[in-house]
């Protein structure tokens, strides 16, 4: 009897099982149906000649093209490139906003007040404006595309970590003085965690920011990068890679954003979060 039951309960675990992976693929496939029907139609509309294949090149083919510039190593070449780029800048900025973000919501309220409308206006400059002025400094080498996704980047982070800091409950300060804690403390205890999520927020911002910013700049003056494969690509009317290039951008871009989301959930699990629509 003991047999036969142990075979039942396994039997039974394996018939759950098989029913909990059927009804995940099932949800998987309501719930990326339209992914699923867009790839379809861009994939038959081309070889039916409802448009043009000189123009849109099926997605069977852009991911062959994409196997090729893999094997040959050109395409983690434009990538190692870009994301070198965008991550230096991307760190510089940090560590430029998060810091002054601080002084400035913390220690010098009146300088804030008087500086936060320039800030604000500095930030909603285009900055595909500036791209002349950039060169203009810097040239076109690495340092301007560098100083591009500085600028960028750095707006978002700071004016989050000031609104962190500004927004840190008052009542939660007080009763951390109250009860001797002050100094070094005081900020890592309470300041710090308080305004982790605005932080968060505006990394979050930057990182998706300085990738197709970077992809922009070297668009302009570049010898290589994904940006330059794209108008490389462009301009010789090399359909595939193009298509190529824009997905392995799109996939990147993604990414960035999905690592940043799960490192803020990681290191910030306390807080409550919502679902992003």
């Amino acid at each position: 009897m003991e047999v036969i039951w142990k075979e039942a309960s396994s039997s039974r675990k394996k018939l759950l099982s098989a029913q909990g992976i059927a009804r995940w693929f099932g949800d998987g496939l309501y719930t990326n149906s339209s992914i699923i029907v867009f790839l379809l139609l861009w994939e038959i509309a081309p070889r039916v000649g409802w448009v043009e294949q000189t123009f849109i090149s099926p997605p069977s083919v852009v991911l062959e093209t994409l196997r090729e510039l893999l094997l040959d190593g050109t395409l983690l070449k434009h990538i190692g490139v870009s994301l070198g780029r965008a991550l230096g800048g991307f760190a510089i900025a940090a560590v430029v906003g998060i810091p002054l973000g601080f002084f400035l919501g913390g220690w010098f309220r009146l300088f804030e007040r008087i500086a936060t409308p320039v800030l604000r206006l500095l930030n909603a400059v285009n900055p595909f404006s500036l791209f002349p002025v950039f060169i203009l400094l810097f040239g076109i080498g690495e340092v301007s595309k560098v100083a591009m996704i500085i600028w960028v980047c750095v707006w978002p982070v700071l004016l989050h970590t000031i609104t962190g800091v500004k927004e840190t409950d008052p009542l939660l300060i007080k009763s951390a003085q109250s009860m001797g804690v002050k100094g070094k403390e005081l900020f890592y205890k309470v300041i710090l965690p308080a305004a982790a999520p605005a932080i968060f927020h505006g990394l979050k911002m930057s990182s998706g920011v300085a990738f197709f910013m970077l992809i922009a700049a070297e668009m302009i003056g570049a010898s290589s990068g994904l940006g330059w494969l794209v108008w490389n690509a462009q301009i010789n009317y090399q359909i595939p890679i193009l298509f190529a290039a824009t997905v392995v951008i799109a996939v990147l871009g993604l990414s960035l954003n999905y690592l940043f989301g799960k490192l803020e959930h990681k290191l910030i699990s306390w807080q409550e979060h919502t679902p992003e629509y």
